[in-house]
């Protein structure tokens, strides 16, 4: 069927027929190729009751009771059934039409789909598909995910968590399956696959490629487990009614289903077979004659007893028959007095080995302590703790982390921990006891100034702000300094802007709320509210965080500088990234928040644009995205991310190119201050409400010339569009058992 890559062998039970018995008495114990072990049966009186009927048909293919479920296995050892179940299919022919759908569904009376051991599975590019029916309890539920890919590119092998594939879990208690399919677009944005699926599959039987985009066309159905049980009892409450009880063997242990209702049997430790029948059910096991159970060792005799086994010595041997050397010959007097004394002198060459171990561990141990206490000395460790402890100690204070502690934390910093690395340094991912994950950032070189350096992590660790990255700590035993920062999870802002299948989760709302939640800290950074006014100096996408909630979080405050409170701005060596650069910074080296204000503007172009702020594969003129910005005023439309105009209504749109424009100014003087962009952009937010200090002519002049003849038109006119919606659950009549499309 050409899914060798996506089937494991499904495995045949694992009981011999001719070492236990499988059936009842005069009972058949196959179909076909399925081994059919009691409580489950083909005939009347070969079966434990109507659910455990396995429907035999004349082509030796088994069905769960007069069902459409075929079984491939079952498996008394954890109470599973392994059945077939249909694929969910979606195809569209290339003009969006829909060219075929099939939504199984499969119901079961009173077993339950397996949780553990089945995941819900979506294939395809364009793809919405949820799974949705009735547990053992009456109540309904309802789960699902979507896959989506621009390109072969964008599909990972071995990986599925949204791109081409999207896999999620069911729901325990569960006794019908239905699943339903749907596009965004119909698949008309996809170019070399037009199909999407969705199926219930054992987890272990399935790994997704990029061929299995193509090679579920010949594929019908798909391997899905089956938790099966007896009755819907305790344990206890089956043992008091004996004649009902299901585990029929003496050496036979009862335990409860984890998942559904009733009970399940096991043979107890050192027995095998079926503990469902009376007659011969559990027999004892031989470990003696087993090589995987016999643990004796070479010397030593394996006896065995009902339930397990001993190792004994044989004769003329003392010791231990279960451990290697344990049977050793019994020696007369003379022999070991000689043993006796190789053994003393031996134990006094291992002891002076030790000794002089121990005593080239402490040298080294104290060389050790020594050359962390100068790297403590020289990063400023003693200055941080005066200003530390001469503070109100809170929790929310920076901590000293010790060099084992992050070491630790980090797999010595073991290269597969790296999730980052800048200018200033290397970023690992990292697990601390009390603080969770966390990230730890390893500095390429020491600071210039210590006594910067120190204050810095202090002012840091007391910023209160929830849009800021919070500075845990730092440990200054190595010879280049360590910070360790809250731990966040769903990557930069740069990965999700200019990555076109994740931009397009991005909706206006999202980047709007993202630019006014970056302008708010960088606000709160410029004012005396964060104790010292503090100038980021490399304001970037790739320095803004968005963790599982896509809430802005501002990092990387390397080149961050403090700003006394009786100076407006400083004299610094230029530093910061190309294309966020301010012109006017860069020409004079006097840093002040203004500097800021323009690296926002081109963050906000990017989010606008969907444009890299420097790119060489754009033509010279236009490789800086704020001069391209600019120089395309008469026409901006054009440059505009597809989705943004599309989602954000013209008056908010111009808005906010005229805000970027503003920032983008050559003067520093000329742009608004951080506070301002901020309060715009809450003003944008909250349904364009104007604040004293804009300018209404702005919007005015500029709406023309920035956004072109074209803007109503490209919103109005930009294509098609199509969206799946979910229904509610309804009451239905449920079959007691059946499956199919």
């Amino acid at each position: 069927m050409g899914m060798g890559m996506l089937l494991l062998l499904i495995p045949i039970l694992a009981i011999h027929a001719h070492a236990f018995p499988v059936a009842k008495p005069g009972c058949a114990d196959r179909c076909g190729n399925l081994t059919i072990p009691f409580p489950f049966g083909t005939s009347p009186g070969c079966y434990l009751n109507d659910d455990f009927f396995i429907n035999c048909t004349q082509t030796q293919l088994p069905f769960l009771r007069a069902s459409k479920i075929q079984i491939t296995n079952i498996s008394l050892t954890g109470g599973r059934l392994t059945v077939l179940q249909f694929i969910a299919r979606d195809c569209y022919y290339p003009n969006g039409t829909l060219q075929d759908n099939d939504d199984p569904f499969i119901t079961l009376s009173k077993f339950a789909v397996s949780n553990a051991a089945n995941k819900f599975v979506v294939v395809g590019c364009d793809t919405t598909g949820y799974v949705e029916g009735r547990r053992l309890d009456g109540r309904n539920y309802r789960t699902g995910c979507t896959a989506t890919c621009g390109g072969e590119d964008d599909v990972e092998n071995g990986t599925c968590a949204g791109l081409g594939c999207c896999q999620t879990s069911i729901p325990k208690n569960v006794r019908r399956v239905s699943i339903k399919m749907g596009s965004t677009n119909n698949y008309t944005d996809v170019r070399f696959n037009k199909c999407g699926y969705s199926f219930v599959v054992e987890e272990s039987s399935f790994a997704f490629s990029l061929q299995t985009l193509t090679s579920l066309r010949q594929v019908e159905r798909l391997p899905m487990v089956v938790d099966w049980a007896i009755g819907n009892t305790s344990c206890a409450e089956a043992k008091a009614n004996s004649s009902s009880y299901a585990c029929k063997s003496v050496d036979s242990e009862c335990y409860e289903a984890d998942n559904g209702f009733g009970y399940r049997c096991n043979c107890a430790s050192g027995f095998q077979g079926n503990p469902y029948l009376d007659v011969d059910g559990c027999r004892d096991i031989d470990e003696c004659k087993d090589a995987g159970l016999n643990t004796c060792a070479e010397l030593g005799y394996c006896v065995n007893t009902i339930g397990s086994f001993y190792c004994e010595c044989p004769k003329g041997y003392n010791g231990d028959g279960r451990r290697e050397e344990g049977c050793t010959p019994i020696q007369s007097k003379s022999e070991s007095l000689l043993v006796r004394l190789v053994a003393g002198i031996s134990l006094g060459v291992i002891l002076l080995l030790l000794s002089a171990c121990w005593f080239y561990f402490v040298l080294q141990n104290r060389r050790l302590i020594k050359m962390r206490q100068h790297y403590f000395h020289q990063n400023g460790g003693m200055l941080l703790q005066q200003k530390l402890h001469g503070r109100d100690r809170s929790q929310d204070l920076a901590k000293i982390y010790s060099e084992f502690e992050l070491k630790r934390a980090t797999k010595n910093f073991h290269n597969s921990m790296i999730i980052g690395e800048g200018g200033y340094g290397t970023v690992y991912k990292g697990f601390l006891a009390g603080d969770g994950v966390v990230a730890i950032k390893r500095a390429k070189q020491v600071p210039k100034q210590i006594d910067q350096f120190t204050n810095e992590v202090i002012v840091l660790s007391q910023i209160k702000h929830k849009n800021v990255v919070k500075l845990l700590g730092c440990c200054l035993e190595t010879e280049f300094p360590l910070l360790v920062y809250e731990y966040i999870s769903n990557g930069t802002l740069s990965q999700h802007v200019h990555n076109k299948a994740r931009a397009r989760l991005l909706s206006w709302e999202t980047r709007l709320r993202l630019a006014a939640e970056v302008a708010g800290v960088l606000a709160y950074l410029h004012s005396e509210a964060a104790s010292t006014p503090i100038i980021h100096r490399d304001v970037k996408c790739a320095n803004i965080l968005l963790d599982h909630s896509f809430t802005a979080k501002v990092s990387d405050f390397g080149a961050s500088r403090l700003v006394p409170l009786d100076q407006s701005q400083l004299s610094t060596m230029v530093q910061g990234t190309f294309g966020y650069l301010d012109p006017e910074y860069m020409q004079t080296s006097q840093l002040n928040e203004k500097s800021d204000v323009y690296s926002f503007g081109v963050v906000l172009v990017e989010m606008l644009t969907g444009m890299a702020a420097l790119s060489y594969d754009r033509v010279e003129e236009e490789r800086n995205l704020a001069n391209l910005f600019l120089m395309k005023q008469d026409c901006l439309f054009q440059i505009l991310e597809e989705n943004v105009v599309r989602e954000g209504g013209e008056e908010e749109v111009m808005k906010v190119c005229v805000l970027a424009r503003r920032c983008l100014n050559v003067r520093g003087e000329d742009r608004p201050s951080m506070k301002e962009v901020a309060m715009e952009l809450e003003g944008v937010r909250g349904g364009g409400k104007k604040h004293a200090w804009i300018r209404a002519e702005y919007v005015e002049e500029d709406k023309e010339r920035l956004l072109g003849e074209g803007f109503d038109g490209f919103i109005n006119g930009g294509g098609n569009s199509s969206s799946v919606g979910f229904d509610s659950v309804r009451d239905e009549f449920i079959l007691p058992v059946d499956g199919g499309r």
